[in-house]
Formats: C-alpha cells, sequence, structure tokens
C-alpha cells in the first residue's frame, strides 16, 4: 500500500484523512489562514492551512514555506467548485523536507530566452504540465491505435550507414573508424520488417541537422512509423485519418482539463473525424496562386505560409497528394498514370500548423530505385541491403511519418514546438 495519496486520485479520498508529497508552487499568506498551491507531479491542488488546526511548530513552518519548497500535508480533502481542479485540502499537519533558495521562475512574466535557459525549473509550471500531460496521451493513443489494428511495434537502429531523406541534413558521428549517421528516420528498416511481419511501426527520436530557426522545427523530434505491405496511397490516407482522429478524439476525452488550462479552443479538434478533404498538388498550387502567390509555379515546394493558405480552406486536417516527383524522396513510387508525380502525400493539421504526416506508396520497382540511387549520387553499396527487399519477394507497400511534437503542439495550439518536449534541441540551443 502507498504511504501518501496522488493528487490525481483526491477524488476517491474525499472526508478521508490522507497525506501528500510535493512541492509548494505559490502560496497566499492570509494571517491566520495560509493558502497553499501545492503540486506533486500529478496535478495541483489547493491546500489550506487555518492556524487552529494546526499545532503552533506545523503554523510556523507553513509561514516559512517559499516557492518550490518540498512538503508533506496531512490533512482531509473535500469538493470545492470554486478551487482549482475542484477538491481542496484542509491542512492537520505540515511537515518540511526543505526550505527552498530564492526560485528564479516567479508568478511574473519572464522572456521566453530566461525560460528556456532554465528549461528544467520552468517544467514544474501549470502550462508545461499540461502540455506534457496531454503529450504523454498523445503517445499512448499513438500505441494504442496500432496496437489494437494489428501492427507490431519494431524498433529500428538510432545509428544508420546512410541517409533516408537528404544527405545534407544528417549528423555524422564516428563508428570504429567509419562515418555514421544519427537516424532521420526508422522507414528504410522498417520497409524491410514489414515484409518480414506484414504491418508494423517504430517509435523513437529522429534527427535533423537543418538549419533551420522556424517555429515548426527542432534538430531532434520523436517520430511514429508505420509501415505495411500491400498497402496503396488509398489504403496509406484511410488509415491516416482514422489514426489521427482517434488521438484527437482520445485527447479531448481524457486531457480536457489540461485543455482547459491551455485555453484551447476544443470546438475546432471536435471536427477532426473521418474522412479528410483531400486535394491534388495541382489544386493546391491553383489554391496558392489565387491566394496571394501568384508567382508560386508547379513543381515548387511549399513552405509555412503555402501550407497555412491550403488549410485556411478546411476545418478539418487535409491531404495533398500526388506531388512532383523531383521535389519527393528517391523510394517514392510513381503514379503510373503520370510519371511526373509521386504516389504520396502529406497531411496539413487545420490553424496554419503545417505537415504533420508525410508518406505514401514506396517504389517496388529494382531498377527504378537503381537508377535513383545513381540520379541522387547516395553510396549504392549503403543501400544493398534495401535494393534486396525488391530483388525477393517484393510487392507494393506503403507508410507514413508522423511527427509528434507538431502534432502537440496543433492539439495544445501552441506558437512552438520547443514547448513541446521536456528538453528542446534547437540550432544553437543545447543547453540544458
Amino acid at each position: 500500500m502507498m504511504d501518501h495519496v496522488y493528487i490525481q486520485n483526491i477524488a476517491q479520498y474525499v472526508g478521508k484523512e490522507i497525506t501528500m508529497k510535493g512541492w509548494l508552487a505559490d502560496k497566499t499568506d492570509k494571517g491566520k489562514l495560509q493558502f497553499l498551491k501545492f503540486r506533486d507531479g500529478t496535478g495541483f491542488i489547493q491546500a489550506v492551512v487555518f492556524q487552529k488546526d494546526v499545532s503552533p511548530e506545523a503554523f510556523d513552518a507553513t509561514k516559512k514555506l517559499t516557492q518550490e519548497s518540498s512538503v508533506i500535508l496531512t490533512g482531509v480533502p473535500r469538493a470545492e467548485p470554486r478551487a482549482p481542479g475542484g477538491y481542496e485540502l484542509s491542512v492537520k499537519d505540515v511537515q518540511v523536507v526543505q526550505i527552498a533558495a530564492d526560485y528564479p521562475i516567479t508568478p511574473k512574466d519572464h522572456g521566453v530566452e530566461f525560460l528556456m535557459a532554465n528549461r528544467h525549473l520552468w517544467l514544474r509550471s501549470p502550462r508545461q504540465h499540461a502540455i506534457l500531460r496531454t503529450r504523454a496521451r498523445i503517445v499512448k493513443a499513438i500505441r494504442d491505435w496500432f496496437d489494437d489494428n494489428g501492427f507490431l511495434l519494431v524498433d529500428t537502429p538510432m545509428l544508420t550507414p546512410s541517409a533516408c531523406e537528404g544527405t545534407t541534413t544528417l549528423f555524422e558521428t564516428d563508428y570504429f573508424g567509419v562515418p555514421a549517421y544519427l537516424t532521420q528516420s526508422g522507414q528504410l528498416y522498417n520497409e524491410a520488417d514489414a515484409m518480414a511481419f506484414g504491418k508494423v511501426y517504430c517509435f523513437g527520436p529522429t534527427f535533423r541537422a537543418e538549419k533551420s530557426k522556424t517555429r515548426r522545427h527542432l534538430t531532434e523530434f520523436w517520430m511514429v512509423e508505420p509501415e505495411w505491405a500491400y498497402g496503396t496511397l488509398d489504403d496509406y490516407m484511410r488509415v491516416g485519418e482514422e489514426f489521427v482522429s482517434y488521438i484527437v478524439q482520445t485527447i479531448l476525452k481524457e486531457r480536457a482539463e489540461e485543455l482547459k488550462v491551455l485555453e484551447r479552443d476544443t470546438s475546432k479538434l471536435e471536427k477532426v473525424t473521418p474522412p479528410f478533404p483531400k486535394i491534388s498538388y495541382t489544386e493546391a498550387v491553383e489554391l496558392i496562386q489565387k491566394n496571394g502567390f501568384p508567382d508560386f509555379k508547379w513543381g515548387d515546394d511549399f513552405g509555412a505560409p503555402h501550407e497555412t493558405i491550403i488549410s485556411e480552406q478546411y476545418d478539418k486536417p487535409v491531404f495533398v497528394h500526388r506531388y512532383p516527383t523531383e521535389i519527393k524522396a528517391f523510394y517514392m513510387a510513381l503514379d503510373p498514370t503520370n510519371p511526373k508525380v509521386v504516389l504520396g502525400a502529406d497531411l496539413l493539421a487545420p490553424e496554419g500548423y503545417g505537415e504533420i504526416i508525410g508518406g505514401g506508396e514506396r517504389s517496388a520497382d529494382l531498377a527504378y530505385l537503381e537508377s535513383q540511387i545513381e540520379k541522387h549520387k547516395l553510396p549504392r553499396e549503403a543501400y544493398e541491403w534495401y535494393l534486396d527487399l525488391r530483388r525477393y519477394g517484393a510487392v507494393p507497400h506503403c507508410g507514413f511519418g508522423l511527427g509528434i511534437e507538431r502534432t502537440v503542439a496543433w492539439i495544445c495550439k501552441l506558437d512552438h514546438v520547443r514547448e513541446t518536449i521536456p528538453f528542446a534541441r534547437m540550432l544553437e540551443k543545447i543547453y540544458p
């Protein structure tokens, strides 16, 4: 049995004397009444210390508490609709574990640079608490959906001998005297896994050495990547819309309190249900040209402003499919009716959050992939194992990658992805 109760379970203990262990987030001194904003990692609760209800030593200790002091409270919880979380703790005893030094993050406003430099402490705030609890539930929803739909979790390497996307965005390291790279994606290895197990997914950190300072980019981020045999572009888009809708609806149901803390307008998320709108790249170009970018040409890649224009036309995520072959990865399958485009699609989130999913069919054509490797000047020897997948039992197959941080940013409606992960890694940002 536990020797203390967590705030997340407080409703089960109304009217019973309990012990809670945690930290003081804030305090209001009303003389004989002390209002403590108490946190324990699972939530926040208001604790009321009334002088006549505790010993003189306990009340004196309460008066001396500073922000982020560690403390053990004993008391009786009761329902209180006016209190944060709907419950309040009437304190009977206070035990101080440590009186904290002057805490650098106070209730006043601080600049982003200061908060990022003190990220190890900023994580304790209610807003960050709400974001990261939401992230954790998104991750669980992702695993639940794939596990419940017949996909097998298969881990892929963090160190690779070659690129998956572009060779210019690799982090190189020494691997016992030969160059190796931090993974950009588990996709290529997952294609081998799919040929062995049918339906698979990998889930882990990925690394992109892009010198980007946009609000959508991190150099280290988490990505989930399903891959399955005999899958087509249409299969991918169907799975993608069901999968994303499940994540959003799960968060609306199970993280409602956190979304309230973040002041998220949930009415927009409630519309995220299948089917999603689907337009071709060519149709998207026409939209862009008509909405402020008349010089945008067929064959150009989308930037953030272009993706925003497209997504603003819809109240759900939108698939843009059949991009020009020249701007997509070497392994994408060509559209048999138009080899100028590939059988791929990106899913753009509403409200200006850009691409959260990219994927499509992978080419099963050995000769085509050999020519692509040569065209992109990739080292043939590093891809021989990948070409083997086309020599031995090649089948049509598809898959996609969903970035966790962008998904969290969209669902929580955050201005920047730096708040979506405990310790963000960005250009010129690796501390703490």
